[in-house]
C-alpha cells in the first residue's frame, strides 16, 4: 500500500512538472516570435534599430539587418578571428563596384585677376634733358592715347632745330642733309606738327613734349627704386602705393630712360591654379567659367589661352591664363575668382570618393571576401564629382566597402597587398 501511494505521488510530481514547463513554453513563444521578427540597426552606431531598411539618422549610412540571438556568423574560423584587424577586418558595411562609364570632367580651380601684360606700354625719354612741365601727378592716374605726359627741355634738340634752320636759310637746295635733319629731330621725340611748326615760324621751340602712345593708367615709374623707402620682405606699404610719382618738375632724365609704364586694365587676366593631379586633363582651349568674388552673380564664360610649363616659386600648381576684355574696370585688378574648367568626358573605371582610403602616395580600398574585409593597394587616378578613377589593382567583379573610412581606427597601421 506504502509503495502504491508513492508510486502515485512521484507520477503526480512529473505530470505537475510537465504542466508548468508547458504553460511557461507556451508563454515564452511570442517573446521568441518577437525576437525572431526582422531589425535593422546601424553599422556604427548601433544603439539605432528600426523595423525596416533607412538610414541613419546620425551618419546617414544604410541600416543593416540585425543578427537574432545565437545567429552565428557563417564561415567564419578561429584562424579568421585571430588574424591582425589591420589586414583582416569582419564587418556588414554596404559595399560597391567600380563603374564603366563616360563621366564628363569639371574641374574647380581657384585664382586671381592681373593685368594684361601684352597691354603694357612704356613711357621713355628720347633726348636728355631737364622736366619743365609734368602733366602726370600721382600713381594709377588715368591717361589716353595721345596724352601729353610732360614737357621736356633739351639742349642736344635745341641744336638739332637750329641747324635745321640753318640748311633751310642757307642751303634750302640741299634736300639730303634738309632730310637728315628734319629725321633726327623726329628721332628725338618731335612730333611732325612741332617740327612743321618750327619750319613755319623759323624759331626753335626750348621744350618738346613727350605724349603717352597708350591708354591705361600709370603705373609706376623708373625713378621709384632709388626713392622708395625700404620696406622689409613680405610687408606691404600702403603709404609707398599711395604717394605721389617719385618724378617731379626740375628733374633732369638721361636719354633712353623709361618714365613711366601704363598698363591697360581694360584687358586682363584671370591665372588659375590647377593641382597636378588634374593638371593632366587641362589643355588649350578648353572652356571654363569665371565667377569673380566681387560679383558671383555675373559669371562670364572664355577660353584657357594659355598653361604656364612650369611651376611658380610661391605655389605648387599649375597655372593657366585666361584672356579677356574687362571694360570700365568691371572686375577690379586682384579680385579673387574661382573657375570651373570643363574638359570633356573621361571614359573611365569609377569609384565613390569615401570607397577609397588615401595614405600619403597610396591609394587603399577594402576588398570584400566572404564576411570579411582586407586592404588592398590601387591605382587611382583624377577625382571629379565625389567619384575616383581607378587605374589598376580593381577588376569590376571586385566587391568593396562603400565607405573605407569606417574600417580602420588609424591610416598608418594598415598593410595592403600589392
Amino acid at each position: 500500500m506504502k509503495h502504491t501511494i508513492k508510486v502515485l505521488l512521484i507520477v503526480y510530481c512529473l505530470l505537475a512538472v510537465g504542466f508548468i514547463a508547458c504553460k511557461e513554453s507556451k508563454k515564452d513563444q511570442p517573446e521568441k516570435q518577437a525576437a525572431s521578427k526582422d531589425s535593422y540597426t546601424c553599422p556604427m552606431h548601433p544603439q539605432i534599430i528600426k523595423d525596416k531598411p533607412g538610414s541613419c539618422p546620425i551618419c546617414g549610412m544604410d541600416l543593416v539587418k540585425r543578427s537574432v540571438t545565437g545567429e552565428k556568423v557563417n564561415d567564419v574560423t578561429l584562424n579568421d578571428l585571430l588574424r591582425p584587424s589591420n589586414q583582416y577586418v569582419l564587418s556588414r558595411i554596404p559595399t560597391v563596384h567600380s563603374q564603366l562609364r563616360d563621366e564628363p570632367v569639371e574641374i574647380t580651380t581657384y585664382g586671381f585677376i592681373t593685368y594684361d601684360t601684352r597691354q603694357v606700354g612704356t613711357v621713355s625719354s628720347n633726348t636728355a634733358g631737364r622736366i619743365e612741365k609734368l602733366y602726370v601727378k600721382f600713381r594709377y592716374q588715368k591717361v589716353s592715347k595721345g596724352q601729353k605726359i610732360m614737357d621736356i627741355y633739351s639742349p642736344e634738340l635745341l641744336t638739332a632745330q637750329q641747324n635745321l634752320l640753318f640748311l633751310l636759310q642757307h642751303d634750302a637746295d640741299n634736300q639730303v642733309l634738309i632730310s637728315a635733319a628734319r629725321q633726327k629731330l623726329l628721332l628725338l621725340g618731335m612730333s611732325n606738327q612741332q617740327l612743321d611748326q618750327v619750319i613755319k615760324s623759323g624759331k626753335p621751340v626750348f621744350t618738346v613734349s613727350i605724349y603717352s602712345a597708350y591708354n591705361g593708367h600709370i603705373h609706376e615709374s623708373s625713378a621709384e627704386e632709388g626713392m622708395q623707402p625700404k620696406v622689409q620682405a613680405g610687408m606691404k606699404d600702403v603709404s609707398v602705393l599711395t604717394e605721389e610719382l617719385p618724378l617731379k618738375e626740375g628733374m633732369y632724365v638721361t636719354k633712353g630712360q623709361n618714365l613711366f609704364i601704363i598698363y591697360n586694365p581694360s584687358k586682363a587676366w584671370a591665372v588659375l591654379n590647377i593641382f597636378s593631379g588634374q593638371a593632366g586633363m587641362v589643355k588649350v582651349g578648353d572652356k571654363v567659367r569665371i565667377a569673380p568674388e566681387t560679383a558671383p552673380g555675373k559669371d562670364f564664360r572664355a577660353s584657357i589661352n594659355f598653361i604656364e610649363p612650369f611651376y611658380r616659386p610661391d605655389s605648387k600648381t599649375t597655372t593657366a591664363r585666361v584672356y579677356f576684355d574687362n571694360p570700365g574696370m568691371g572686375i577690379p585688378i586682384g579680385s579673387q575668382v574661382k573657375g570651373t574648367i570643363f574638359s570633356g568626358a573621361r571614359s573611365a573605371r569609377w569609384l565613390p570618393e569615401e570607397a577609397v582610403l588615401t595614405l600619403g602616395l597610396d591609394k587603399v580600398v577594402f576588398i570584400k571576401k566572404e564576411d570579411a574585409f582586407i586592404a588592398h593597394k590601387i591605382e587611382a587616378g583624377i577625382v571629379n564629382n565625389h567619384l575616383i578613377q581607378v587605374l589598376n589593382g580593381l577588376s569590376e567583379n571586385d566587391e568593396v566597402a562603400a565607405n573605407a573610412q569606417y574600417l580602420v581606427d588609424s591610416e598608418s597601421f594598415i598593410k595592403v597587398k600589392q
